[in-house]
């Protein structure tokens, strides 16, 4: 499935942000495969004295940023697998502002966050494996709007995209 396909009537419009970092090619899987390793190398070049730098005092740390990349993977593949399993069942936002501080990032080192994101991206991977299209496509509720499974999927790496640009352009 490439994102080509997928339709804007998919989602709201707020993730329009995310899913359009993506070049219109991308498949999901091996886009979700590319962004690991992009993400990885990414990170990995990064000074260690800049890991915990804030360009604004109530700004994330780099680590909490890649914390947070985490986190919202974890969400939005739980969403993605709710849905493709035809749960019509609301699901809840979340605010991602109260996720940072008791994740305690800052006081973990590269090579453990690192780690944490790839476990949880192979999972991601895994769990994509698993669906088919019509899974994928099926809509869903999350967050008080719409959404296909399969935009729920593509919000990842387009997230992910749009998080290393702001640190690129704020941070290093």
């Amino acid at each position: 499935m490439k994102k080509q396909e997928l339709n804007p009537n998919e989602y709201d419009i707020y993730y329009k942000r995310y899913i359009d970092k993506l070049d219109d090619k991308t498949e999901l899987i091996q886009g979700f495969i590319d962004g690991k390793t992009q993400l990885v190398s990414f990170f990995k070049s990064i000074p260690e004295n800049k890991l915990n730098f804030r360009y604004q005092p109530e700004k994330w740390s780099i680590k909490e940023i890649l914390q947070h990349l985490i986190d919202t993977e974890r969400i939005f593949m739980y969403r993605c697998f709710r849905i493709a399993r035809q749960d019509t069942t609301a699901l809840a936002g979340y605010d991602q502002e109260i996720y940072i501080k008791p994740s305690n990032a800052d006081n973990k080192s590269l090579d453990d966050l690192l780690n944490e994101f790839i476990i949880n991206r192979n999972n991601s991977i895994a769990l994509l494996q698993s669906l088919n299209d019509n899974d994928l496509s099926f809509i869903g509720n999350a967050n008080g709007g719409k959404i296909s499974a399969r935009a729920a999927a593509f919000i990842i790496p387009g997230h992910d995209i749009w998080h290393t640009q702001v640190i690129k352009e704020k941070y290093l």
